[in-house]
């Protein structure tokens, strides 16, 4: 820990009316060469730790139901028991960790992950699995934004916000190709706790760089107040039971659980009461006049775009790989390419962002996601990972170059205006990227739910035994069976039964090509969005400057 952070975390922090006057502050002190690999690589072990927390169990699920023997609607509830209290805790840190101080926030928030860890190499049953992953998600928040501050910590202070958040939102997508590559290894080697085990080891690996490298830690201030913990507390209730519900929706389904409706109710009382709690504070927890103005719901809407557009990958290709039944040992080379596309990506987008044609990222992340997902709408059933790697490719590198623009510019405004619209630009970005991404593959779900049963109508309606074709086929369908089925009724039934199954596999691909196929129209629509966007700039400052030179004339 170097001298100047030790004395910042120890000065007694500033009352909040302080600390919002002009304050001098120390030149920063720029880290060697050297040091820069070393931040880097910390900072992406700490995302991948993180993100290994919540993808391991998603990139699983059909596999851990014989170890909790439970179906997947009740192994679902894992993915909701983490996001739940994960989607809303960024919000708080924030705040701690500008009262506390920054080294007591860093240690304390990877000693809780260690913890948490541990305690997945205890669960028994799906009950205490359940438990135990509600913590995981309360102790991974502050190892994401560790990750973020080892990322831009070796950075001069003109790159923190060019290449250092470039670097550091393409290391938030590592974490899910890395659960599917090495799933299978861990799944044999030891099963559900060969995966926890693993992460355990990577937590313990944090744990010393946390303790062994230090971050520059900036000045301390007394920002909590006490209606903060009230309006957080309803903000975290009404965000957990909005997780729950985006995740669990779709396989309860939306009208057929009422507890559905119940904790949907309960998010919008939440929400409202927190809303009227904070509108007349002078300095409310999330100033939502600021929230809700014309420029960030502007960018939150870009951000929502992102999330719906980069489901095409995390969502919905995932999803069709194990209807066709392919496992991930299957898909192991399709997933090293996506990692290693979104690695290409980052490293462009960064490159674009030390110029001035930050714009053009995000003209090539849609225009490459739409080319992508327009490929894999021309998949059929024996469409097999190989044909794949190209779309998903594309689809990787334009996932990784979209958001930092946005997330720059959102930042720099917030940080323009002092340092408590930072929570709101973090409650913007929380909302969008947590609960946004619940949102697109709830909504994504849905759909090719209900266009599987379009497709399931309109196929079956084809198919009468009278048509000697289908007839023939249930015929040699039934054949393989008929060493073992003598009566001939059964045998027919059994051939019409795998008829069947091949219907709704067959009505399953093409639901999900009509998921492909919105996608690619979205990204097309929030393309031509952008284009017309840069085409008023370009008029209005063409305008402007003929306007300045008409008037300079006539002076």
């Amino acid at each position: 820990m170097s001298l100047a952070e030790s004395a910042n975390d120890n000065v007694a922090p500033k009352p909040v009316e302080q600390a919002a006057q002009p304050q001098p502050s120390p030149a920063p002190q720029l880290l060697a060469p050297a040091w820069l690999p070393v931040y880097i690589a910390a900072s992406a072990l700490l995302f991948l730790t993180q993100g290994l927390g919540m993808n391991l169990v998603n990139a699983n699920i059909y596999q851990l139901q014989g170890s909790f023997s439970a179906t997947t609607n009740e192994v679902s509830w894992l993915s909701a028991a983490y996001m739940a209290p994960y989607a809303s805790l960024s919000i708080a840190l924030f705040k701690i960790r500008t009262q506390y101080g920054l080294r007591r926030f860093a240690e304390l928030g990877i000693i809780c992950f260690v913890v948490a860890a541990a305690l997945n190499l205890l669960v028994t049953d799906l009950h205490s699995a359940i438990v135990v992953r509600a913590i995981s998600g309360m102790a991974a928040a502050p190892l994401s934004t560790l990750g973020f501050l080892y990322m831009l910590e070796p950075f001069p202070p003109e790159r923190k916000l060019t290449v250092g958040i470039s670097f550091a939102l393409t290391c938030t997508l590592f974490a899910s190709p890395v659960a599917r590559i090495i799933s299978p290894s861990l799944l044999q080697f030891g099963g559900y706790n060969a995966l926890y085990m693993f992460e355990m080891g990577l937590a313990l690996i944090a744990f010393a760089i946390i303790y062994t490298l230090p971050l520059t830690a900036p000045p301390r201030a007394v920002v909590i107040q006490r209606l903060d913990i009230l309006s957080y507390l309803l903000l975290a209730i009404g965000f957990g039971c909005l997780a729950v519900v985006l995740t669990l929706g779709r396989l309860y389904w939306w009208f057929e659980a009422p507890w559905l409706g119940v904790l949907l109710a309960v998010c919008v009382g939440s929400l409202a009461l927190m809303l009227a709690i904070e509108l007349p504070r002078s300095n409310p927890l999330i100033d939502f006049r600021w929230v809700l103005s014309g420029p960030n719901l502007r960018m939150a809407g870009v951000l929502l775009l992102f999330r719906f557009v980069s489901s095409e990958q995390s969502s919905s290709a995932a999803s069709f790989y194990q209807q066709l039944g392919l496992l991930n040992d299957q898909t192991v080379t399709l997933y090293a390419i996506i990692l290693v596309a979104s690695l290409l990506g980052g490293l462009l987008c960064a490159a674009l962002m030390t110029t001035r044609y930050v714009e053009t990222a995000h003209v090539l992340a849609l225009a490459l996601i739409a080319g992508g997902a327009y490929m894999d709408s021309q998949s059929t059933s024996l469409t097999r990972p190989e044909q794949m790697y190209l779309s998903q490719a594309m689809v990787a590198a334009g996932a990784a170059m979209f958001l930092p623009p946005v997330m720059a510019r959102g930042f720099k405004s917030a940080m323009a205006r002092g340092t408590p619209f930072i929570v709101n630009f973090l409650a913007i970005f929380t909302f969008t990227q947590s609960i946004g991404s619940l949102f697109a593959s709830a909504v994504l779900g849905t759909f090719v739910t209900i266009r599987e049963k379009f497709h399931s109508n309109v196929l079956v309606e084809q198919i009468l035994l009278q048509d000697p074709i289908v007839a023939q086929r249930v015929s040699q369908l039934a054949s393989s069976y008929s060493k073992v089925i003598t009566d001939k009724t059964l045998l027919n039934a059994e051939g019409l039964a795998l008829l069947g199954q091949q219907v709704t596999r067959e009505a399953f691909v093409l639901a999900y090509n009509d998921s492909f196929l919105v996608i690619c129209y979205v990204a097309l629509l929030g393309l031509a969005l952008i284009l017309l966007h840069q085409l008023w700039l370009r008029v209005a400052d063409w305008g402007a400057t003929r306007q300045v030179g008409i008037t300079a004339a006539q002076s």
